[in-house]
């Protein structure tokens, strides 16, 4: 039953409420935790198809291409492969379906909703985590996709391979062409945002199933040119039968939770525009296991196909299209990827740090600023040296990452378990100590003492060499400890809500 206290209609003709475009900002509303991007929405429109866009944007990358297609090597048959690939998509389904009601019922985004467990300002803990973690991930995602725009400028001016050579022409580690391809694709990116979410959605609506038209084409090509006998949907000898599959196929299922992660832990950044709850619910169930899968087979057949038509296995698909002899085919094929990793870096590491460092300080920081912050932090991260050393990679964003799943666990224990749905939307917007989410000075003990030890197991399984083999269920452990313990310290620290229930 929801019990959750959202802007009704008549409060949305309230005459004391001020309108800025689609956000209702009461008098109350205090400004240091208000501003346009924060308030709760006016109007809720996005439909059942804008959110499975959303989610065809957020797979059909070329990052999701890669690892779908690694799972397929990992030495199980295919079956078993799409039996783990379903199983792990129905997972970061159910949980999204359960992130995705707090913001959709309230009409806030994913740093205000998490004001509710975390304090009204402890909610910056989680913002600047996810923000970080974001823009991590925007460096290294910009990065991949100037690959595409690289291969196409040296197509097209092959003079120019001397400035692709970083020990020739080259700063902080990349070449100048380098360079070149990465602002290239740093500004479009930027401008597709700058013009604000309705154009990310317009946006979002085209590129997934524009990637899925390309990459039908793409896939009937090389199976035609392989014949299809020749095609093998298992990508690597068969290392395990029976029982031993199963640790493996387990293996597989957490990979898939934990790439998706990061969208899941903000999906409330996207469904506070969806108009009900059910649109929510279809959209993700098309966006998600029905999509997915549909993706990973592409994935299988087109990549099983480089090897009798190129001679060896290529997993990324940018390296695919390099090696295609139609000029007009390589260059749709490049933009077509291109676009891709812009839509899923625009939808998972824009819009998301946008929000969260909006949230740090609202008046001096609206959500195109936020945006911008990450945008600019990815450049000085130098992402391409982060993916020339996966040593790196490793420790950064794994530690980063272990933070995601208590971060999960805490707010749909709180929102589920400890409030029983009810959330009060104006109490979100003041710092008054009467508050209900002022708790001590603004923050929450239970949720910072949860935090800690949520955090810092999984953080041991990433960095202890004998925990390691737990590392890919670091986000199951972090969200499994931190949902318990929340639970348990919220019934000895505040007893007033089991009371009243």
């Amino acid at each position: 039953m929801m019990h959750t206290t959202a802007p009704a209609a008549a409060e949305l003709q309230d005459s004391a409420s001020v309108h800025h475009g689609n956000a209702l900002i009461k008098p109350s509303y205090d400004e240091r935790l208000t501003n346009e991007d924060l308030a709760p929405l006016k109007k809720q429109t996005w439909s059942t198809y804008n959110i499975f866009a959303f989610w065809m944007s957020d797979v059909h990358s070329v990052g999701g291409y890669i690892t779908a297609g690694s799972l397929f090597a990992l030495g199980l048959t295919s079956w078993q492969v799409l039996v783990a690939l379903l199983v792990g998509i129905v997972i970061v389904q159910f949980f999204c379906n359960l992130v995705a009601k707090p913001s959709q019922v309230t009409g806030t985004p994913y740093p205000v909703i998490c004001r509710a467990s975390f304090g009204v300002l402890g909610a910056n803990i989680p913002a600047v985590i996810r923000g970080l973690i974001a823009v991590a991930w925007y460096g290294i995602q910009t990065y991949l996709a100037s690959s595409a725009f690289l291969i196409l400028a040296l197509h097209f001016f092959p003079s120019l391979a001397p400035y692709a050579d970083v020990k020739l022409h080259g700063f902080a580690g990349l070449s100048t062409l380098g360079w070149a391809a990465f602002m290239t694709l740093w500004v479009l990116q930027a401008l597709v945002f700058w013009t604000g979410m309705e154009t990310i959605r317009k946006f979002i609506d085209w590129a997934g199933p524009a990637v899925y038209v390309v990459m039908i084409l793409l896939a009937i090509w090389l199976v035609n040119k392989a014949g299809w006998s020749n095609v093998s949907f298992t990508l690597s000898f068969v290392k395990y039968s029976g029982w031993e599959a199963v640790p493996v196929m387990l293996t597989a299922i957490a990979l898939v939770v934990s790439y998706f992660s990061g969208p899941m832990l903000n999906f409330g950044d996207f469904s506070r525009y969806a108009k009900n709850f059910g649109a929510v619910r279809k959209g993700n169930f098309w966006g998600l296991p029905i999509n997915f899968l549909g993706f990973s087979l592409l994935t299988v057949i087109t990549t099983s196909a480089t090897l009798p038509v190129f001679g060896k296995l290529i997993t990324d698909p940018v390296e695919t299209v390099s090696h295609i002899d139609s000029t007009f085919a390589m260059v749709l094929g490049a933009l077509t990827f291109m676009t891709a990793t812009i839509g899923i870096n625009i939808v998972a590491n824009f819009v998301s740090p946008a929000f969260d460092f909006s949230n740090v300080s609202p008046r001096h920081i609206s959500w195109r600023t936020g945006g911008m912050i990450a945008a600019v932090g990815s450049i000085f991260i130098t992402p391409w040296n982060l993916y020339n050393n996966p040593q790196v990679i490793h420790y950064t964003l794994d530690v980063l990452g272990a933070f995601i799943g208590p971060l999960f666990g805490i707010l749909i224990s709180d929102y589920y378990l400890v409030r029983r749905q009810q959330v009060d939307v104006d109490d979100l917007y003041t710092m008054r100590p009467q508050g209900k989410y002022w708790y001590t000075r603004g923050y929450n003990p239970v949720a910072i003492a949860t935090m800690i030890p949520a955090a810092i197991i999984p953080i041991l399984c990433v960095v202890v060499p004998a925990w390691q083999g737990l590392a890919n269920y670091s986000w199951f452990i972090g969200m499994g400890i931190a949902l318990v313990l929340y639970r348990v310290l919220a019934r000895r620290m505040m007893p007033h809500f089991f009371a009243a229930a």
